[in-house]
């Protein structure tokens, strides 16, 4: 049976069918629904976002990319992209997935201080590779997350009160725009497309590989200190007093959990309310051991793991889980916290609440965040004081209580959000994550700028500018 006479999809269509028997013809690796390599390839971290495409491309290389952007654009199908399976917001039902699982280059140059790594590499072969050296590259929570989708989004990160940005230590991409042109974009080359590709997510082009400058951070003094829930008020209120006061060294955020009894948790945070402070302090750590105190004096911890460590093992700050789950997730942005907002969070989800949220996370922000080191990017509201973030485990049961429960849980805060969310926390595609994440001139400017790079419109990462 040959790709022209084989079911793709819901919708055949002729077309679609040809442009891929045409790319399989040109040699290009083609997977379709039903084989061992097409299930590898879809996986997705949140089992709520299975994705669905009518074919994948297991690219080796932009010229793969090319051919398949430029075949997609004479049959009128568009295209998609995914490295590790993080982030997905599309179901993909009617395109054509190219995967960049293959494209896994890391190269640190540690006397010039930056390193070239393929769209298929996560944070943690990065970290891997920088350690020795006594590098960093900016990753965020986990480090199973990938590198691209990462900087694309913007990249907010343990150390970011310290360093800002991930996107901003970017010095070039590579990619493929929609027109199926290979590009080499610096802030020097490409002004424009280097603007809308830090904080533009996947709307101008397929990356093949990004270059970002290094920092000096062999270690930090970091981890986590978790609490039981009948010190949360205490510990809550405390936070959100001696965060206000932390230099830009360290880098903050509180988790109020309630864990499911699943041996990958430690036991005594299973099936009960934990609450969780995560710190990252860049600077001497006797001095982040002094800034620590006034949280370690507030109760004693069930769990203290804030300590010396190496910088690669930024992970260890939040523990996240890298199992597949099925997760429902909402973010909003907060213009401050204080002691208010640390009263009206125990309302809504302390230890006399009842809430379905599994998380819900309180995470500082500002600091050299705002700092956009004289290159502007795409990415928005750099001014937010705080994010909020939730997590709710949809089991079947309860998925309509959780979806309920997050509603609740935001609109609760509302006196303190903001209007608008940032790329990768904000779980929504199309016209409806544009509207929410950008201001109107940015969405502008990017829809400008997807006209002149994918004129046929090919990118379905592009939809939400162009519909």
């Amino acid at each position: 049976m040959t790709i022209l006479s084989s079911p793709i999809g819901a919708d055949y269509r002729p077309a679609t069918a040809a442009a891929i028997q045409a790319l399989a013809d040109s040699g290009v690796p083609v997977h379709l629904p039903g084989t061992e390599a097409y299930a590898a390839l879809t996986g997705t971290s949140n089992l709520l976002k299975a994705i669905s495409p009518v074919a994948v491309v297991a690219a080796r290389g932009a010229d793969d990319i090319s051919g398949t952007l430029r075949l997609a654009a004479t049959a009128g199908v568009q295209v998609a992209v995914q490295g590790t399976g993080h982030g997905a917001t599309e179901t993909m039902q009617d395109a054509i997935l190219v995967s960049t699982t293959a494209l896994d280059e890391v190269t640190i140059h540690a006397d010039e201080r930056w390193a070239r790594i393929g769209a298929g590499v996560k944070w943690a072969a990065v970290l891997a590779a920088c350690g020795p050296h006594g590098l960093a590259g900016l990753a965020g929570s986990s480090p199973d997350v990938g590198v691209v989708g990462y900087l694309t989004g913007g990249g907010l990160g343990p150390v970011a009160r310290t360093h800002g940005l991930a996107s901003d230590t970017v010095r070039a991409f590579e990619l493929v725009t929609g027109d199926g042109e290979f590009r080499r974009v610096t802030a020097a080359s490409h002004p424009d497309l280097f603007w809308g590709l830090r904080g533009g997510k996947g709307s101008l082009g397929i990356v093949t590989a990004v270059e970002i400058d290094l920092v000096d951070q062999p270690e930090i003094y970091a981890g986590a200190l978790w609490f039981a829930a009948a010190d949360a008020a205490a510990v809550i209120r405390t936070w959100s007093q001696w965060c206000e006061l932390l230099p830009e060294e360290g880098t903050t955020s509180i988790a109020v959990m309630r864990l499911p009894d699943l041996p990958i948790f430690p036991e005594p945070l299973r099936a009960t309310m934990s609450v969780s402070v995560r710190f990252a302090w860049t600077g001497d750590p006797a001095v982040g051991e002094e800034m620590i105190r006034a949280i370690r004096s507030v109760a004693a911890p069930l769990i203290d793991t804030v300590q010396a460590m190496p910088y690669s093992s930024l992970g260890d700050v939040h523990s996240d889980p890298v199992e597949p789950m099925p997760l429902h997730e909402h973010h909003s942005l907060l213009h401050s916290f204080g002691a208010d907002g640390a009263e009206r969070l125990l309302e809504l989800v302390g230890p006399d609440a009842q809430t379905a949220q599994a998380m819900v996370e309180v995470r500082q922000l500002g600091g050299k965040v705002r700092d956009d080191r004289g290159v502007p990017s795409a990415f928005p509201h750099r001014d937010a004081a705080y994010s909020l973030f939730t997590i709710g485990v949809m089991i079947p049961e309860i998925a309509q209580v959780v979806t309920a429960d997050t509603a609740r849980v935001h609109g609760g805060l509302a006196d303190w959000a903001l209007t608008g969310g940032l790329p990768n926390f904000t779980d929504t595609a199309g016209p409806q994550w544009v509207e929410r994440v950008f201001p109107p001139e940015v969405a502008r400017r990017l829809q400008m700028l997807s006209l002149v790079y994918d004129p046929d419109a090919v990118l379905l990462g592009a939809r939400g500018l162009r519909s």
